[in-house]
């Protein structure tokens, strides 16, 4: 029994590598009863399944994995990085462009944040990318309102706790002042809901912009606002292959990689290539 539990791969990492929704979302689905396996309804993602199974999800045959593929967006102000809203306001899901396949937002943007913002089509790719071990530094340009002094940003330095949520120490500068406006910048490696906008507000200085100009080796660059830029394949293989082999990682991870880690990477990455010759990467 303990062998036959250990074959194949969960359900919820299908869906999820196959872009129809994230790990965590995909196991919300299976729990609703939405998804069935050989014409059965499940009700628990504590199932492994092999390429011969046939999934359904709200009554459609789950297609074949495509290729990974990974875009850079810059997102305007005013769009939310949710596929729903209760309130209906308009996602960055309605302005990406037509041609684009189903995609998967890495991390998010608040409604009146702005800036660098990743896309895939891929689940797996997704979580690997946003977990905190995975140590991805994200940076930003703040503009904050009120004359400021450096020592009013040591505290976001040191760590603070708001609302009973602890913020990891900051990497802070303070660039310049201009008239009742202070410009900063901002590096964090795990973004909690509203953490800038949180801890600044904390310390007296409300933000009255923010902007993301890169993500880990992403950068913002000139890309203008609302469009697209696909990243290629071998980009992307290489930099979580570096990451995951990082000494930090080995450390946490109390093991050397060597082998396992180039097999982690082709997991997420490499089946999801069921054509090479089709890959549109720029």
């Amino acid at each position: 029994m303990k062998d036959q539990a250990n074959k194949g791969e969960r359900i919820a990492k299908i869906i999820a590598r196959a872009g129809l929704a994230s790990r965590r979302e995909s196991e919300r689905l299976i729990l609703d009863g939405r998804v069935k396996v050989n014409g059965n309804t499940i009700n628990s993602p504590a199932l492994n399944l092999s390429k011969n199974d046939a999934i359904e999800v709200d009554g459609k045959l789950l297609s074949q994995p495509e290729e990974t593929r990974l875009w850079i967006y810059h997102k305007p102000v005013g769009l939310i990085s949710t596929s729903k809203d209760e309130k209906n306001r308009p996602t960055i899901f309605d302005n990406l462009p037509k041609e684009m396949p189903r995609v998967l937002s890495i991390g998010r943007l608040d409604l009146n944040s702005e800036g660098l913002l990743l896309l895939t089509n891929d689940g797996e790719l997704k979580r690997c990318l946003e977990l905190p071990s995975t140590g991805w530094l994200r940076r930003y340009r703040v503009r904050v309102k009120g004359r400021l002094k450096d020592s009013m940003l040591e505290p976001l330095r040191q760590g603070i706790f708001v609302e009973g949520t602890h913020f990891k120490p900051m990497e802070v500068s303070f660039d310049r002042q201009t008239g009742a406006n202070a410009w900063l910048s901002i590096g964090l490696r795990e973004g909690k809901n509203r953490e800038i906008r949180k801890a600044l507000g904390f310390v007296g200085l409300p933000v009255n912009r923010l902007l993301r100009i890169s993500f880990g080796d992403f950068e913002l660059g000139t890309l203008k606002k609302g469009e697209v830029q696909e990243v290629r394949l071998s980009r992307i293989k290489n930099l979580l292959k570096i990451r995951l082999d990082s000494p930090q990682t080995e450390k946490k991870q109390k093991r050397s990689f060597g082998t396992k880690t180039s097999n982690k990477v082709d997991k997420i990455l490499g089946t999801r290539n069921v054509s090479r010759n089709r890959r549109r990467n720029k």
